[in-house]
Parts: structure tokens; sequence; C-alpha cells
């Protein structure tokens, strides 16, 4: 009974090390698919991160200083340059107003004043945040992508390293096994 009930166990410890092997074989290419499309699409963009003497202040410095005069190719990169670049410009232009916010003060200046050089002055900045906003929403979709593929590879490895201790596991069960039968049989 006992050699019956290990070799169960370790046909499905087998299987199951089958199942984690192929997980972790399809998050791994899940991974690279991900940091490849990201890395393609950033390096079309042609961006390249701010150089020292363009970031004013401390938190552009703690965050892009490390990437200074690359070319963006990476998640961490895109969310930097969209967080600690972009919106300071945005904030710095609209006195940290919204997209929404100035949208609507413009709505009413057109209704008010349509041809008002304030009126101008606020369809521009509308026009700059929209863009901005575009931007930063784009940047940080690549950064959760590129988060992504960071968590599949982590879990690919995991998956990997559970498959490799079911296999272990499953071939002992089976020694055990043998074990067991070859003293009952004597």
């Amino acid at each position: 009974m006992r050699s019956a009930l290990d070799r169960l166990t370790s046909w499905f410890g087998f299987a199951l090390a089958a199942v984690l092997i192929v997980a972790g074989a399809l998050l791994a290419y899940g991974s690279s698919f991900i940091s490849d499309n990201v890395k393609e699409q950033l390096s079309q963009q042609n961006i390249t991160m701010p150089t020292a003497d363009k970031l004013t202040t401390q938190a552009q410095k703690d965050a892009l200083t490390k990437y200074a005069g690359q070319k963006m190719t990476t998640g961490d990169q895109a969310k930097a340059f969209a967080d600690h670049y972009i919106l300071v410009h945005m904030n710095t232009q609209s006195n940290n107003k919204t997209y929404e916010e100035v949208s609507g003060e413009y709505m009413k200046a057109v209704k008010t004043a349509p041809d008002a050089a304030e009126t101008k002055a606020l369809g521009d900045l509308r026009q700059s945040l929209f863009m901005g906003n575009t931007l930063r929403g784009l940047l940080l979709n690549a950064y959760a992508f590129g988060t992504m593929a960071t968590v599949a590879m982590w879990a690919a490895i995991g998956a990997f390293l559970g498959g490799i201790v079911f296999l272990v596991l499953g071939a002992l069960g089976l020694r055990h096994a043998k074990r067991v039968e070859t003293p009952a049989r004597a």
C-alpha cells in the first residue's frame, strides 16, 4: 500500500513539474517578448534623456541623473522622464493646473472673449497640456509593460525552480517506493 501511494504521489509530482516547466517557458517567452517590444517602441521614438545641466529640481536630479544623455529604451527610463521631466514642465507652464482645469477656463474664455490674447494663450496652454498628458500616458504604459516583463521573468524563474524541486521530489518518491516494496517481497 505504501509503495503504491509513493508512486502515485511521485507521478503527480512529475506532472506538476512538467506544468511548472511549461509555465516557466511561457512566462520567460512572454517576458522576453514584452521587453523586446518596449525597447523597440521606445527606441523608435528616439528620445534622449535630458543631460544633468537641464535638470532644475533636486527631484529631477535624483530621478534622471542616472539616465542622463542615454537613449530611452526601458520602462524605468520612460517613467522617470514622464514623472520628473514632462510633468515638471507641464506644472511649471500651468501653475500646477491640470489639463481639465485649463480646458474649462479656455472653454469659458472662448464664450466670453473669443478673440482675446488671454484666450489664445489659454488655448495654447491647453494644447501643450494635452500633448504632454498624451506623451506621459504613452510613456507610463511603456513603464507598465516593462514592469509586467520583469514580473513575468521572476515568475518564470520561480516556476522553473518549482519544477526542478518537484522533479527531484518525484524521483526521491519513486526511489522510496522501491525501497518500501523490496523489503515487503523478502
